[in-house]
């Protein structure tokens, strides 16, 4: 089994920023969101490197495979939490979104039971893609270089919310459709 790759190391380096988010995060201040939303951005790069990496390289590993959407699902999560401590964003849809997450991780679990395979969607990216832009946006919170950081947080964060929704009953849709299919 290959462990010791960069891929790996990615992977894992995600996961032990999280100390260092939750700190930064700790803080309402401007200096502290920027840091923050600058760990965030480079874990969101390194969640994109690590699997082009892994494919090119031939690197593909079932530590990898089980640790990277674990990784991305423990941070994200972690940092809405603290931006509900924050006051950005509402603890309702934080909930929901979280709920989401686990729904349609134990899905994917409960059809692999099944021998069925439930690609990732057009959707499911989509809301990913939306959840890293908005916390970006809503950890610096501030008006910076002119830009409305908290503004288009929210904004982007209202379109995520939905994104998830919306991916969530498409993965159930879809999961109810592959099942019609092989029986």
């Amino acid at each position: 089994m290959k462990l010791n790759t960069i891929p790996n190391w990615l992977t894992i380096g995600r996961v032990l920023s999280l100390p260092v988010l939750l700190f930064l995060t700790s803080f309402p201040q401007r200096g502290f969101g920027v840091a923050a939303a600058v760990v965030f951005s480079v874990a969101a790069i390194t969640d994109l490197l690590d699997g082009y990496l892994a494919r090119k390289t031939g690197q593909v590993s079932s530590f990898g495979k089980l640790l990277d959407p674990i990784a991305d699902k423990i941070i994200v999560a972690s940092v809405l939490i603290m931006l509900v401590q924050l006051n950005r964003v509402p603890g309702w849809m934080v909930a929901l979104i979280i709920a989401r997450e686990f729904a349609i991780s134990g899905l994917r679990a409960y059809a692999v039971t099944r021998s069925i395979v439930i690609p990732a969607t057009a959707t499911g990216k989509t809301k990913t893609t939306l959840q890293v832009l908005a916390i970006i946006c809503l950890l610096v919170n501030y008006r910076l270089w002119g830009f409305p950081f908290a503004e288009l947080g929210w904004v982007l964060f209202l379109a995520a919310f939905a994104a998830t929704i919306w991916s969530g009953y498409r993965y159930f849709m879809d999961y109810a459709r592959l099942i019609r299919e092989s029986e």
